[in-house]
C-alpha cells in the first residue's frame, strides 16, 4: 500500500530552523514528482513546494521562496524540506504528496511561535 510518513515538525521560535523529512513506500517513488502541502489553522489547503521525479527542478510559493529548500533522495524514497527564517505564518500541518497519487499521510505539525 502507498504510505506517506511525514515527520520532523515542531515547536520553534521566529527566525528558527526545522527540516521536514517524508518517508514514502507501496509506489515506485522515483517515478513521481512530490510536493508539500499545509493547512494552517482555520484555513485551506495550501501548495508550498514541489520537485520533479528526478530532482533537477524546483518550485515554491512565493511566500517562501529564499526560505525553503525541497529536496529528495530517490535511494532512499525520501522528499525533505528544509525551512529557514520561520515566521508564525508559517505554523501549519505540512503534508507531503506524491503527483497523481490521492494518498495523504498524518501530516507534521509545525508551530512557529515565540
Amino acid at each position: 500500500e502507498v504510505q506517506l510518513v511525514e515527520s520532523g515538525g515542531g515547536l520553534v521560535q521566529p527566525g528558527g530552523s526545522l527540516r521536514l523529512s517524508c518517508a514514502a513506500s507501496g509506489f515506485t517513488f522515483s517515478s513521481y514528482a512530490m510536493s508539500w502541502v499545509r493547512q494552517a489553522p482555520g484555513k485551506g489547503l495550501e501548495w508550498v513546494s514541489g520537485i520533479n521525479s528526478g530532482g533537477g527542478s524546483t518550485s515554491y510559493v512565493d511566500s517562501v521562496k529564499g526560505r525553503f529548500t525541497i529536496s529528495r533522495d530517490n535511494a532512499k524514497n525520501m522528499v525533505y524540506l528544509q525551512m529557514n527564517s520561520l515566521k508564525p505564518e508559517d505554523t501549519a500541518v505540512y503534508y507531503c504528496r506524491a503527483g497523481g497519487l490521492n494518498y495523504w499521510g498524518q501530516g507534521t505539525q509545525v508551530t512557529v511561535s515565540s
